[in-house]
């Protein structure tokens, strides 16, 4: 089996994943909401210091796991590598996983496999399952930092197709739940003063609506709920402008990706949703019916692991272990995915 290790931005995690069948064995994390909420997003020193108490808190979890188990006195002797998430994400947080993943694998002299936590997010779609690929696979990636669509061939050929210029979906979530005084994290608060409304949306912009490029951008739609924000304040008006952002939101991403669909149809027969951000109903809605539309089949990863999390990586990892992709012990980390991570053409 092997021990992977999530903790590129505030959620703390590790996970178990048996390598034949991919089973995910045992899952455990802690959030950080509460302690980043005051602030109204990541704060990534706090984050790096409640990594560095929460990861050996969680290890002892898996240790009791693996004892109870196996009923053995040498807990870690099943585990045939360790994994880690190492890109892109905070540096202060990536390095609390990584001290830890070289510890690991030093000491039980096993390999280490350093992914992309990006790739991760894709390989939710297939957590305790076979791969389903197909005739090719494309996938919307929206979360708290980015914002893309991949085109995936094969595990080798992951294509880079489009992402934001500016902030990410997820990101314009935060900020607008921050501009109204309404917590963090953003996107379910949003979401759930969204849903309370049912009245008349105010007209927001449709970010790159006549633009023909494939990318997406979200300042503009934040300036606008910016501008709406300094009207009034009362609790309705709370209410119509996370609706209208979320609508205009959800209506941007699926202007570009309708492009997307009528550009590649040909070349994918399944099409995947994941991220934390892929948690918001009204997209999940949306895209359901532009894949019923292109009669495409739609792949949605578990709600519990939508967010940032350490099965993912597990799942990920048990294909990097297969071809055989192992790292040298090294404290090599990085904000950013690595130039040959995805290719940029399909």
């Amino acid at each position: 089996m092997i021990l992977s290790i999530e903790s590129s931005c505030d959620d703390s995690s590790l996970a178990l994943t048996r390598i034949a069948d991919h089973k995910l064995l045992f899952h455990t994390k802690l959030s950080q909401d509460s302690h980043h909420s005051p602030f109204g997003g990541v704060v990534p020193e706090i984050a790096s210091r409640l990594h560095a108490q929460n990861l050996p808190m969680l290890l002892e979890k898996i240790k009791d796991f693996l004892c109870a188990t196996y009923n053995t006195r040498t807990p870690f002797a099943p585990l045939k590598a360790i994994a880690i998430a190492n890109r892109p994400g905070l540096s202060v947080t990536l390095s609390e996983g990584m001290c830890m993943a070289n510890a690991l694998a030093l000491s039980l002299e096993i390999p280490l496999l350093c992914l992309n936590h990006l790739k991760g997010h894709i390989y939710s779609l297939f957590i305790d399952k076979p791969t389903q690929i197909g005739e090719g696979l494309g996938v919307l990636l929206v979360s708290g930092g980015h914002t893309q669509i991949l085109h995936i061939r094969d595990y080798h050929h992951i294509t880079l197709v489009a992402q934001s210029l500016d902030d990410s979906f997820g990101e314009s979530f935060d900020k607008v739940a921050k501009m109204l005084s309404l917590g963090y994290p953003g996107g379910p608060i949003v979401e759930s003063y969204a849903k309370n409304y049912s009245g008349t949306l105010l007209p927001m912009p449709i970010p790159l609506l006549h633009d023909k490029r494939l990318a997406y951008s979200f300042s503009g739609l934040k300036n606008a709920v910016r501008l709406e924000i300094a009207k009034t304040q009362d609790n309705l008006s709370k209410e119509q402008i996370c609706a209208s952002f979320q609508e205009a939101a959800c209506t941007h991403i699926l202007h570009k990706l309708r492009i997307y669909f009528q550009q590649y149809s040909d070349s994918f027969t399944h099409f995947g949703v994941v991220g934390g951000a892929s948690a918001n109903t009204l997209l999940r809605t949306k895209i359901e019916s532009l894949c019923q539309e292109f009669d495409k089949t739609l792949l949605l990863a578990p709600l519990e692991f939508c967010a940032d999390n350490a099965a993912m990586i597990g799942r990920l990892a048990c294909e990097a272990y297969a071809h055989k992709e192992f790292s040298p012990l090294s404290d090599t980390i990085s904000p950013k995915s690595f130039p040959e991570d995805f290719y940029k053409d399909c």
